[in-house]
């Protein structure tokens, strides 16, 4: 009877700890993408006036996208930047046909999933919007490359860096398995000794990088970009 009792017990408590984590990998509702609606027409009003360039570099995502002068930073490099600010990896596949596929990049520098962790989406449904986005540009342009830039471990949301690093161990895993995603750890080199975000690299709200930032960033990803872009 006694060992009966144990049994159901132990059955009990882990029944619950499936359910616990289970929860934990529960999504969590994407936001509406039409809070970008705005913004978005302003990117289509743009292409209407101007040509946008041939096989080009396409760097989307979020602010850390927006706020990077990526023309700037990569001269003689096509380059094209709809990075939007406040966006999840869900927002970018919303919108793709219009901020991504039409301009049939050569190649895309990807950055989003940093709001989506704060949001609370657990890493299993960051990193699944992430694959939906690669097999979206890959069922339409199968010879575009797609450099992944981890999300980045920053003073604002460091409590969350455990479920930031999931999301990027997992996109680097697959990246492996992917001829065509490549992985180029820009997150690394952004910790000092003590293994803590450097203060140097970030604008006083610990989040949004500053120009020592966003220098590092380029130094790190055009090594790669230039050998993924070489005839």
């Amino acid at each position: 009877m006694r060992f009966a009792k144990r049994f159901f017990l132990c059955a009990i408590a882990s029944f619950a700890c499936g359910l616990a984590a289970r929860a934990q990998e529960l999504q969590t509702a994407n936001p509406d993408p039409a809070r970008f609606d705005a913004q978005i027409r302003a990117f289509d009003e743009w292409d209407r006036k101007n040509a946008f360039p041939r096989e080009a570099v396409l760097f989307v995502g979020s602010s850390s996208i927006r706020m990077w002068p990526t023309a700037q930073k990569f001269p003689g490099v096509p380059v094209v930047n709809r990075g939007f600010g406040g966006s999840h990896v869900s927002d970018v596949n919303h919108f793709a046909d219009r901020i991504v596929l039409k301009y049939s990049p050569r190649l895309i520098v990807f950055y989003a999933g940093d709001n989506d962790i704060e949001a609370g989406k657990p890493p299993q449904q960051v990193f699944d919007d992430i694959q939906e986005f690669v097999t979206l540009v890959h069922e339409r342009l199968p010879e575009t490359n797609i450099i992944y830039l981890p999300i980045k471990p920053s003073l604002a949301r460091w409590p969350k860096w455990p479920q930031m690093q999931d999301v990027n161990s997992r996109v680097e895993k697959f990246s492996q398995r992917n001829d065509r995603l490549i992985y180029v750890d820009t997150a690394t080199p952004m910790l000092g000794n003590d293994g803590q975000p450097r203060p140097d690299l970030f604008l006083d709200d610990g989040l949004h990088l500053n120009a020592r930032g966003y220098r590092l960033w380029t130094k790190v990803l055009k090594r790669r970009l230039e050998a993924v872009m070489a005839p």
